[in-house]
């Protein structure tokens, strides 16, 4: 019971880890939203270097957003087989989880 009770504590971190993948990768959506609104406000040629600089740095967190993503949903489902063995190798246990 007890490492039934580990692994499902492994899966909550792994939600947790999906949750920050996905605000991270939300927020180069909001920097750009607000690029876009207030683009008549300035001359794009003119601050090109840092309109690329800041590019460059949002697909990076666009990046990171995705592997940690990917990594929790991999992770999940490998705690899901690991509760899935443990239900099949225990009998008395599996009737307890659903």
């Amino acid at each position: 019971m007890n490492e039934v009770q580990l692994i499902l504590a492994e899966k909550r971190t792994s939600l947790a880890v999906m949750r920050t993948g996905i605000a991270v990768l939300a927020l180069p959506l909001s920097v750009l939203s607000v690029l876009i609104a207030t683009s008549r406000y300035y001359d794009i040629l003119r601050v090109i270097h840092l309109l690329v600089l800041l590019g460059a740095v949002n697909l990076g967190l666009m990046a990171l957003g995705a592997y940690l993503i990917v990594r929790a949903m991999v992770r999940m489902k490998h705690h899901d087989r690991r509760i899935h063995e443990i239900k099949l190798k225990h009998r008395a246990i599996g009737r307890l989880i659903d």
